[in-house]
């Protein structure tokens, strides 16, 4: 039972870590609804807190020692609070995570219910205070630490998407909702420890879907991203991946849809169709995970294309969707990846004209097939490897922005920089940096942008002319020209 710290009640401050994927994320987006409606302030790590909430990963022995990690900082940063721990980690190995906090409460997957549950369930703040903004956090941030497109991890942070600080929290995704759609993983990549954490491949109902949807749209969110572990393998009602999205577009006033990432084997013609006719409402960008190009190391990997299809699916996907921002993961030093196999990958890679690279180290995960492998590449030559993929990445990243510059582009603005401009995402998720001219607030606006120049700050990043802005959370906003 989740009870207000001795001394204290009710519970008035919580943090939150999500070390782990867009799943994670969108449980994390619903758990945070829950505390702001009980009126419950969302702080960072550096602040003290009442309740700390670390959600886990798995994926690779490192991501398991920084949960554990986070887990022990949750403690030691705040002695007195309520720590709930959940994720993937909690499946794999309890053990862990109750020696790094033996007072902690542990969730497994299958018990989030039973955790949002008891969130909902705190007491109310009783004092009338108002609620807590849409952005829920808004620190200040500083340039150096203002967050980039594509954000591409370095060789000794080579595990992705993970946050092991609680200030790390992005601000910058409180605008947009994370709506999971699907849970579980069938595909047994021989690197990935998943399927056995989160189990087989299951579909969120169709009608929770969109009452979430409709949720986050009350809420005030303007763009939703539809998450999952293996999101493409969504099926329920008969209804598929593509025939969800024409629901939602259909039956929810819905802005902005994106995916946070899709299998190359389930972007089909049916999706593209929907994408290009749901006029614009379906962003032209794609998160298409291809960890290699070269097609001995994607066998040993379990993967189920080769390098010839994965370049076939980006060329019918810009065939439907002219200037479509392709993004991609890359596992490097992949147990049996030689030099040529490397050489082969990175040259593949530079022929595809990616919007953006997202860099992997392979970590070895005890209890997967790829742990057991011969030909492990060693540690000096993973990092050199992952160095030159950061590199190309970086490229990609700049060239892409460099050729948006002359376009107009919507942009939801999500964050104030800490010289007066505002931050956002455009259709491409390109980050967009622009002004108004009284210097008034943008926060969860939509400004329809001329991209202007690359920011000198950031390569990958645009400067763009505020030409209208639409400031209303609703479909129904219109854009008020020369704002």
């Amino acid at each position: 039972m989740i009870t207000p710290p001795e001394g204290r009640s009710p519970i008035r401050r919580a943090a939150i870590a999500n070390l782990g994927c867009k799943v994670n994320q969108a449980e994390m987006d619903a758990a945070e609804r829950l505390l702001r409606a009980r009126g419950i302030e969302l702080v960072d790590g550096r602040e003290p807190a009442d309740l700390v909430l670390v959600n886990t990963c798995t994926v690779t022995a490192i991501a398991d020692r920084k949960s554990r990690q986070a887990v022990r900082r949750a403690r030691r940063n705040n002695p007195s609070a309520q720590v709930l721990v959940t994720g993937c980690s909690v499946v794999v190995d309890p053990a862990m995570l109750a020696a790094a906090d033996p007072a902690a409460l542990l969730f497994d997957n299958e018990s989030k219910g039973r955790l949002l549950a008891e969130l909902d369930g705190l007491p109310a703040i009783p004092d009338g205070r108002p609620l807590p903004t849409l952005s829920g956090v808004e620190p200040a941030v500083s340039a150096a630490a203002e967050p980039h497109a594509d954000r591409a991890f370095g060789p000794d942070g080579g595990e992705g998407s993970l946050e092991d600080d609680f200030a790390a929290r992005p601000a910058i995704d409180r605008t947009r909702a994370f709506v999971k759609i699907q849970d579980g993983c069938s595909f047994h990549c021989t690197y990935c420890i998943i399927p056995r954490a989160r189990g087989p491949e299951r579909s969120i109902a169709v009608a929770a879907v969109l009452g979430e949807v409709l949720g986050a749209l009350a809420a005030g969110h303007r763009e939703v991203v539809l998450t999952g572990i293996n999101a493409g393998s969504y099926e329920d009602a008969g209804l598929d991946l593509a025939g969800l999205v024409r629901r939602l577009l259909d039956e929810t006033p819905v802005e902005r849809i994106r995916l946070s990432s899709i299998e190359p084997q389930h972007l089909t013609d049916d999706l593209l169709d929907v994408w290009t006719g749901s006029a614009g409402r379906c962003l032209p960008h794609f998160h298409i995970p291809l960890q290699s190009g070269d097609d001995t190391v994607l066998r040993r990997m379990g993967r189920r294309y080769d390098a010839a299809a994965y370049a076939a699916l980006v060329a019918r996907v810009r065939r439907a969707l002219p200037g479509v921002a392709l993004h991609a993961d890359l596992i490097v030093g992949f147990p049996g990846e030689d030099e040529a196999a490397w050489v082969r990958t990175m040259a593949f890679l530079r022929g595809l004209d990616l919007a953006g690279v997202h860099v992997f180290r392979y970590s070895a995960r005890p209890g997967t097939p790829a742990a057991r492998m011969v030909g492990q590449v060693d540690a000096r030559t993973r990092k050199r490897r992952a160095a030159e993929a950061l590199a190309l990445a970086a490229e990609a990243r700049a060239s892409f922005a460099g050729r948006q510059v002359g376009a107009e582009m919507r942009v939801l603005f999500e964050q104030p920089l800490s010289d007066g401009r505002w931050l956002g995402h455009a259709e491409s998720h390109i980050l967009v940096a622009a002004a108004t001219p009284d210097g008034g607030s943008l926060e969860n606006a939509i400004g329809l942008v001329r991209g202007e120049s690359i920011d000198p700050s950031a390569p990958d990043r645009l400067v763009g002319r505020l030409l209208a802005v639409d400031r209303a959370p609703a479909a129904s906003g219109q854009l008020a020209i020369g704002q």
